[in-house]
């Protein structure tokens, strides 16, 4: 007697090399394949409804309502911690239906970590981009203005000091000075926000020479440890001295250095401790800086990197968007991981500069 088609649709789904797992009628976990073990640990293979069995509350509640509604769900994307790691999981469920019930589930489980990050690095490179393409129109009909009524703004003081001179250095208008202050920082302010546009989308011309970062650092960080110290900042660095050498453009790479220091200090207010480190390997090295400040959000971290997106009152949007590209100007690539109230660690790592090997002849000379 042949088994019914929610049967042979059961015993040939249990062969899928794909990272799923199989429920019966029950909800109960009938297989999973060991990708899926490994992206979803858990807390027992066997025994109880599919929610029951896995660790995080969550996902454990998204198996309940959408298995026992019998609901067919297709990439529902969801943050797990698996071997100390977090991954972005999409999970899909698709009910088996045998004579008009619902005979099990089968759950797609991938790791779309990866693909959702090189869709991010993307989408940066697109913003850059397109950033270019209105470098021109802001420096013509932004920066000359700025420039016209900085320029009118000094006139107008001297011609107020001059008539006041002529009445025997009588003010007739004290705010005046108080005014023209104002509008002289903002025009400034203005002026700051167009230069650091324009650094943004212009093409780079780095002078890359063989150097160790360390020293970089740590000249950075005398430069800076006062500063810190003010805001009750404890600088802390971990430097690996054996780090291999590395093609820099030393102002450039300072620049992202202070970028990232003036991060942490933001985003710890009340004080607290800045662990700056390095580790080197044969291929590339990297270095952290890392706070134990305010965190950012998950829907605040994915636009980081984001032309113009900033949470600082007076910020422009524009600082970490230059380190994003000084970084991938040196062939490097620099990442941010955070957690609300724990802190924020940026990661760049760059490649280590490979030397030109000469080859060995057979008779035992170096080849030219």
């Amino acid at each position: 007697m042949e088994p019914p088609e929610g049967e042979r649709t059961m015993r040939c789904l249990q062969n899928l090399c794909a990272p799923s797992a199989l429920t019966d009628e029950k909800h109960y976990l009938v297989k999973a394949n060991r990708y899926a073990l490994r992206l979803l640990p858990l807390i027992h293979p066997e025994g109880g409804p599919l929610w029951n069995l896995v660790p995080d509350e969550r996902i454990a509640a998204f198996f309940r309502q959408t298995l026992l509604a019998g609901e067919r769900v297709l990439e529902c994307e969801m943050n797990v911690e698996a071997q100390g790691l977090y991954r972005l999981l999409s999970i899909s469920v698709h009910p088996l239906v045998d004579r008009r019930r619902i005979a099990g589930s089968l759950v797609y489980i991938d790791d779309i970590t990866e693909k959702r990050q090189r869709e991010l690095r993307l989408r940066r490179a697109e913003n850059l981009a397109s950033l270019t393409t209105l470098a021109a129109g802001v420096a013509h009909e932004i920066k000359n203005p700025l420039g016209a009524i900085s320029i009118h703004l000094q006139l107008m003081q001297k011609t107020l000091a001059k008539n006041n001179a002529l009445k025997d250095g009588a003010n007739t208008e004290p705010l005046l000075d108080k005014y023209f202050g104002i509008l002289n920082e903002e025009v400034d302010r203005l002026n700051r926000i167009v230069v650091d546009f324009l650094f943004a989308v212009r093409p780079m011309t780095l002078d890359l020479r063989e150097g160790d970062l360390n020293p970089l650092i740590a000249e950075l960080a005398e430069f800076i440890r006062a500063e810190l110290e003010q805001s009750n900042i404890r600088l802390l660095l971990e430097l690996d001295e054996k780090l291999p050498p590395v093609l820099i453009d030393e102002r450039y790479m300072k620049q992202v250095m202070l970028n990232l220091v003036k991060n942490a200090q933001a985003a710890m207010p009340s004080g607290g401790l800045l662990t700056i480190a390095t580790l080197g390997s044969d291929s590339e090295i990297r270095i952290s800086v890392c706070d134990i400040g305010i965190g950012i959000s998950p829907e605040n971290l994915k636009k980081m990197f984001e032309p113009y997106y900033t949470t600082k009152a007076n910020g422009t949007g524009l600082g970490l968007t230059l380190v994003y590209k000084i970084v991938r100007e040196h062939q490097g690539d620099i990442s941010v991981d955070s957690r609300e109230g724990e802190g924020t660690d940026f990661e760049i790592s760059l490649p280590v500069h490979q030397k030109e090997q000469r080859l060995i002849a057979y008779d035992g000379e170096t080849e030219q």
